[in-house]
């Protein structure tokens, strides 16, 4: 837990019951790629299938092969089925094509269809020294496999883990994760399925205030809607203070507040500077700050990915 909020103040339960107001707040408004949307329906059954297979997350598969591929549109996918930007290396004795990348003619590989490309992808991971330490993470941490990524020099844009992380939650590709998510489940439908969760009667966190706001901190299995039942809240109202979607997934140590975001950083805190594996969601979560103010601010656009070393005003 970063030391932000080291320095707390215990909240009696019957404190909190007695002083949270409740307020709601429009989630940030994300212009999504119709492409990208289509390109996660058409090959997520076939992520899943991979993450079963090498077990390498199906959100960190379909986010760099969005991005790689451009959603499948780039000349480098639709001529030679190669989604995930491969290059040809020493051991590559397949079918091979050049295009401009770091160099003016760099040897990409070359595949006769989609689903090679997928399995070369894999085993590229799976086999790769460098990237054996990420197969110790959990199935579901698509940040920790994002920043792995970039560390291990799978790519060499100093933004890559982040623009990662920005495709998985903006068209919530977590979702590919989640053994009981099946692409044809209405937002209905899971609903109700949520709702069958038997609801916790006791509590199990501790609340806290820092800053001004009260928040918990989610442990390993959170939801939403387990923290909401378990302190009498509506999963909505926790899904619009911390604005995230229906259905976002919690990883241990995330930060759940009980009620609206400031509209910026309280002092001493000026500025952050951007580390591997940050968005601007989880830099307004370590701070508090609504997410549009956090745009504002930068004056950003919500297309806006940081990038490592990146300084960000707070207020």
């Amino acid at each position: 837990m970063s030391k932000l909020f080291r320095e707390y103040t215990y909240i009696s339960p019957l404190f909190l019951v007695l002083s949270l107001l409740f307020f709601t707040i429009p989630l940030t408004g994300q212009t999504r790629v119709k492409a990208y949307e289509e390109y996660a329906e058409r090959y997520g059954d076939l992520a899943r299938e991979h993450m079963d297979e090498y077990r390498i997350p199906a959100s960190i598969k379909l986010a760099q092969a969005i991005l790689e591929s451009g959603g499948g549109l780039s000349e480098l996918s639709r001529k030679s089925n190669n989604h995930f930007g491969i290059k040809c290396h020493r051991e590559w004795n397949g079918p091979k094509v050049y295009a401009a990348d770091d160099g003016s003619n760099d040897c990409f590989r070359q595949y006769a269809r989609v689903e090679e490309s997928y399995r070369d992808h894999s085993e590229f991971l799976v086999n790769g020294a460098r990237y054996r330490s990420l197969f110790n993470l959990s199935i579901t941490d698509y940040k920790g496999w994002a920043r792995g990524l970039q560390k291990s020099g799978y790519a060499t844009d100093r933004a890559y883990a982040n623009k990662l992380i920005k495709l998985i939650e903006d068209y919530e590709l977590y979702r590919y994760d989640d053994p009981k998510y099946r692409g044809g489940v209405s937002r209905k439908q899971r609903r109700a399925m949520r709702d069958q969760e038997t609801s916790r009667v006791s509590w199990t966190h501790q609340p806290y205030i820092t800053h001004g706001l009260v928040y918990v901190i989610a442990v390993e299995g959170d939801s939403f809607l387990s923290i909401a039942n378990e302190f009498g809240f509506r999963e909505m109202d926790l899904l619009k203070f911390n604005e995230v979607p229906e259905d976002f997934p919690l990883s241990e140590g995330d930060i759940v507040y009980f009620q609206k975001k400031k509209t910026r950083a309280d002092k001493p805190y000026l500025e952050h500077t951007v580390q591997v594996g940050e968005s601007m969601h989880s830099i307004s979560q370590l701070y508090g700050i609504r997410l549009r103010n956090l745009y504002r601010l930068n004056k950003k656009s919500y297309e806006y990915i940081p990038e490592e070393g990146d300084v960000l005003k707070l207020r």
